[in-house]
């Protein structure tokens, strides 16, 4: 391999600088203590409850200062690490991290690869330009996978939460104790949703209420299932409703659509099976029928050849 030139060199360790600068500064924004954080917020939470004449004041205002914080955070971005299940604060920087290496060293090993004339300048513009661009989005999508891999574990799961959640309300427990008894016996069964359930009991024990722990665990996961469910706990919070009745229809209104999901994926199941029948039965069935017509054919052709 040839020898690097002074400038390539020099454009090759400013790259390497620039990594290190962003590393260090995304480390930096990134220090701040979550669970200080947490405790804040419920702070906050309970504040405005007491303030407040109990119209769901606290919940916009929970909201707001919520939103406040993550636009100073970038948010955004903080909110979809948290839905692919991420909950340590160094899983930020990790992240950026991972992303700025992913687009930056292809780009490095191409330009090297170019310099020692192992591939031509166009396919090193094409190849370059299309690994980096794959290494800026690739995280991206895998965060995608495991938000919706974590929502469709956490929307199998709910019916049973609620069943016993609703045994245990029925027997005489609270739903604090009621969760904390879901966290216990579904560990093995559903690991994901005891271990979130665990989240909302250390919640709760903190002084938020049922309703503010499940919607908490509603933004985590952005399901609309828990949505509807911690709606309709706050509901029967604040208007003093029984809350077995509301959990009951809400399992029942889950079944169904369960039910109903289950039966639009087998009906979805012929037409997919379209494409692949196209593409690689097809072809092998034609080659078993018409092979040996075709080797035929051949054969006479070559006799009627002079």
């Amino acid at each position: 391999m040839d020898q690097l030139s002074e400038r390539e060199l020099i454009l090759l360790s400013g790259a390497a600088v620039a990594g290190f600068l962003f590393l260090m500064g995304t480390l930096w924004l990134t220090r701040r203590n979550r669970v200080q954080e947490r405790l804040d917020e419920l702070s906050l939470d309970s504040a405005s409850s007491k303030t407040d004449s109990g119209t769901g004041g606290s919940k916009s205002t929970r909201g707001n200062s919520k939103n406040g914080k993550d636009d100073a955070l970038n948010g955004d971005l903080i909110d979809r690490v948290m839905q692919a299940g991420l909950y340590r604060p160094q899983m930020i920087a990790i992240y950026q991290t991972v992303r700025f290496s992913l687009s930056l060293i292809p780009g490095v090993i191409v330009f090297i690869a170019f310099q020692s004339s192992m591939i031509s300048l166009l396919w090193a513009v094409v190849v370059g330009v299309g690994a980096c661009l794959f290494g800026f989005l690739a995280p991206s999508l895998w965060l995608d996978y495991k938000k919706a891999g974590r929502q469709t574990t956490l929307r199998r799961a709910l019916p049973d939460a609620l069943d016993v959640i609703i045994i245990c309300v029925e027997a005489g427990l609270s739903v604090q104790a009621a969760m904390a008894k879901v966290s216990r016996e579904l560990s093995s069964v559903h690991p994901l949703l005891a271990a979130e359930m665990a989240i909302c009991q250390r919640e709760m024990q903190l002084g938020a209420s049922a309703g503010e722990a499940l919607n908490r665990l509603a933004q985590r996961f952005d399901l609309a299932e828990m949505r509807s469910l911690a709606s309709v706990v706050s509901q029967a919070e604040r208007f003093g409703a029984s809350i077995i009745t509301a959990l009951r229809v809400h399992a029942q209104t889950l079944r169904e659509k369960r039910f109903q999901r289950a039966e639009e994926l087998a009906q979805k199941a012929g037409v997919k099976l379209v494409f692949p029948t196209i593409v690689f039965i097809f072809p092998a069935l034609f080659v078993v029928l018409a092979g040996p017509a075709v080797v035929r054919i051949f054969g006479m052709f070559d006799k009627m050849a002079p």
